[in-house]
């Protein structure tokens, strides 16, 4: 590789690069909640809703052909940097270069028809920007794909026992009589085949029990065996078996591709030892083969690399002298950037003369001083909370806020005094360099300030003290927010507690390692919002009659869409739609979805619904709960947690990266195994 293409492989992945390229990406996914039907109302209900404003045609495709074009230059860029030969085998450029013609492709034709063409094809293929521009994503990926065969035989096993217990129960509910509670089962939920089908479906998620079994079972008890089988059978075998079916696979595949990636970093460790590697002599004769520490450190001052990581190898260098670095060496100088041991540097203390200010200094920053501003908390909370039950049947133009009003000016006086008692104790840089202290900080001068304007809007708080509005927000609203404030200040006592904070640092953990699958499942609700933005849009109308603010429910169809008032539900727009299928991802009421839309549209909407049950709520919940318990199972092994909890207390362990939670599990390639893949490289020629 030449100068040149070196350079521009620096540049390209650049943080500032790569954020602009994010940011692009970002962009383009946005236009979703723009782009007619936009979503800039201030409710999806069908009932109250304006006419949304709309852009005009060439403003959002004036955005997405800038965007396409910066996707053109990636493309470039790479194909550039992997030569004609990778480039014609890597699938996944060559689906980016299928993606950005076909939506050029349709970019063009929808300004050709001035914006009013049905449908429009690359706003299904935006997501797969987002997937292309993350290995991780697409491991992901790879891991669901490689997959799906175990998922499969689970859902077809799954698909007969629904189909068992389907026309068992329609053999079973059949009633002579209207008033009959077989009849009545059957009418209900066992009228015809996909009806019965679809009832046992939502059975099985558990959504509409006990109401599938009640007309029956109201009649004779044993029909209770029925539905009680069935969803042990179901519920609580079938489905828990797909999730260890589901983890034990994924965990197999996910290991088996964070292996090849491990083998991958060691590879490129002992390429570069190859390279720089050389012979030491001694009286004439060749004493060994290694790498001089003083050439490592040259090309470390030109590595783009955080400075944390980089200056605990170039340390680690110096440690070794003179001598040359063995291969062996070279790669546990590297294995630094494995470790996320992370050490709080705090500046020392401020220097007191005085006796009595020492122990000032000594009193306010000892830890049972954050203790003592802890309790003051919890009473805080436990105040706001006495408040809340006492006021809660008054209506809020009609309470004394007296009380509450001393008691907010007292708690804020007193984390006012805590945090300056602290700045003298620690001093302003000792005092910010602590996290806990950064967070308390904000919260009591965003509380200070609040305070101060309630008392120049309202004055001292007095009896009587009434919320009418007399600024931008009555007292009532700024008591509310003070009162907010003050229970999220509640969350310092969190690193306080040893077992409260490792639950809690695996949450961040999680949501850190989230990335992936939040990025998958990001891809998925993109595309089933756009599929059902095209497959329902329009079609939830209000009956006449129904339209007022309050409308009277008494002759609606008890548990319908309808009398449940779901009208906020829809695909009329972006926004709603992911919002609809957040609510049938959670499968509660789901079947109130399923029975609205097969009125409204056919029959043949329950596809679509059933397909994004399966794809979110069997197969993403479960990769997620696998996610989940390496996790935890990770942070609480024994070693994990003796280092998370009694470790140093000035010491944190993080884990940053998906690779990280398998790295006690996967294995350290063999030296003989690096040696021969390098012989076999086409780059990399040995010397030795």
């Amino acid at each position: 590789m030449d100068a040149r293409s070196m350079w521009l492989y620096r540049w390209y992945y650049s943080d500032t690069c790569q954020w602009i390229l994010s940011f692009i990406i970002f962009s383009i996914l946005s236009l979703a909640f723009i782009e007619t039907p936009s979503s800039f109302t201030s409710t999806s209900d069908v009932r109250y809703r304006m006419a949304p404003w709309n852009p005009p045609c060439g403003l959002t495709e004036g955005i997405e052909v800038c965007c396409l074009l910066v996707f053109v230059a990636d493309l470039s860029v790479k194909s550039y940097l992997v030569g004609w030969v990778q480039f014609r085998k890597n699938l996944w450029l060559l689906g980016y270069l299928l993606v950005l013609i076909v939506s050029l492709t349709d970019w063009t034709v929808s300004l050709s028809l001035v914006c009013q063409e049905p449908l429009r094809i690359r706003r299904l293929l935006r997501p797969f920007f987002l997937l292309q521009n993350s290995s991780m994503m697409k491991k992901t990926l790879k891991c669901i794909r490689w997959s799906l065969p175990e998922m499969a035989s689970v859902v077809l096993l799954l698909a007969l026992h629904l189909c068992v217990f389907t026309m068992l129960g329609m053999l079973l509910f059949t009633g002579e009589k209207q008033d009959d509670g077989q009849d009545r089962e059957r009418l209900t939920y066992f009228r015809n085949l996909p009806e019965a089908l679809t009832s046992l479906l939502v059975l099985l998620t558990t959504a509409n029990n006990p109401d599938v079994m009640v007309p029956a079972y109201s009649k004779n008890r044993a029909y209770a065996v029925f539905f009680i089988v069935f969803t042990l059978i179901g519920s609580l075998f079938l489905m828990n078996l797909l999730t260890a079916i589901i983890y034990n696979q994924f965990r197999g595949y996910l290991m088996k591709s964070l292996q090849a990636s491990l083998f991958r970093k060691r590879l490129g460790t002992r390429a570069a030892y190859e390279v720089l590697s050389s012979t030491a002599e001694g009286d004439g004769q060749p004493q060994g083969v290694g790498v001089k520490p003083q050439d490592l450190l040259q090309v470390l001052q030109k590595v783009q690399m955080d400075s944390t990581y980089k200056q605990a190898i170039m340390e680690k260098v110096r440690s070794y002298g003179d001598s040359l670095l063995s291969a062996d060496e070279f790669q546990k100088i590297f294995n630094e950037l494995d470790k996320r041991m992370t050490k709080e540097q705090h500046p020392p203390r401020p220097q007191y003369q005085s006796p009595f200010l020492q122990s000032a200094q000594f009193l306010f920053g000892h830890l049972y001083f954050d203790y003592l501003g802890n309790l003051i908390v919890l009473a805080n909370l436990v105040s706001i909370c006495a408040f809340l039950v006492i006021d809660a049947d008054v209506v809020p133009r009609n309470r004394d806020d007296f009380v509450l009003g001393i008691l907010n000016c007292v708690f804020v006086l007193y984390y006012l005094v805590e945090m300056l008692l602290k700045v003298f104790a620690l001093g302003l840089s000792g005092y910010l360099s602590y996290p806990s202290n950064v967070f308390d900080g904000l919260v009591t001068v965003i509380l200070l300030v609040l305070e101060l304007s309630t008392l120049a809007v309202y004055r001292f708080p007095h009896p009587g003290w009434k919320p009418e509005m007399q600024g931008l927000l009555s007292l009532w609203d700024m008591l509310r927010l003070a009162n907010m404030l003050i229970v999220f200040r509640f969350l310092r006592i969190v690193p306080s507690m040893k077992l409260m904070a490792v639950v809690a640092s695996t949450i961040l953990d999680l949501i850190k390692n989230m990335r992936a699958f939040g990025g998958i499942l990001v891809v998925v609700y993109y595309v089933f919002a756009i599929i059902g933005i095209n497959l329902f849009r329009g079609v939830i109308v209000v009956p006449p009659g129904n339209g007022s603010l309050a409308p009277d429910n008494g002759s609606l169809a008890c548990g319908s869409y309808e009398q449940l008032e779901y009208w906020a539900n829809n695909f009329d727009d972006f926004a709603a739609a992911l919002v609809t299928l957040w609510n049938v991802m959670v499968v509660n009421n789901w079947q109130v979805f399923l029975d609205a839309y097969r009125r409204y549209s056919g029959p043949w909407s329950k596809i679509y619904f059933v397909l994004w049950w399966l794809v979110s709520s069997v197969i993403w919940v479960n990769l997620f709960l696998a996610l989940i318990l390496e996790n935890f199972l990770h942070k609480w092994d024994r070693r994990g947690h003796l280092q998370s909890v009694s470790g140093d207390l000035e010491t944190t362990y993080e884990m940053s990266t998906v690779e990280l939670l398998f790295r006690d599990i996967l294995e350290e390639p063999a030296e003989e195994e690096l040696v021969e893949k390098l012989k076999r490289h086409p780059h990399v020629q040995l010397c030795r």
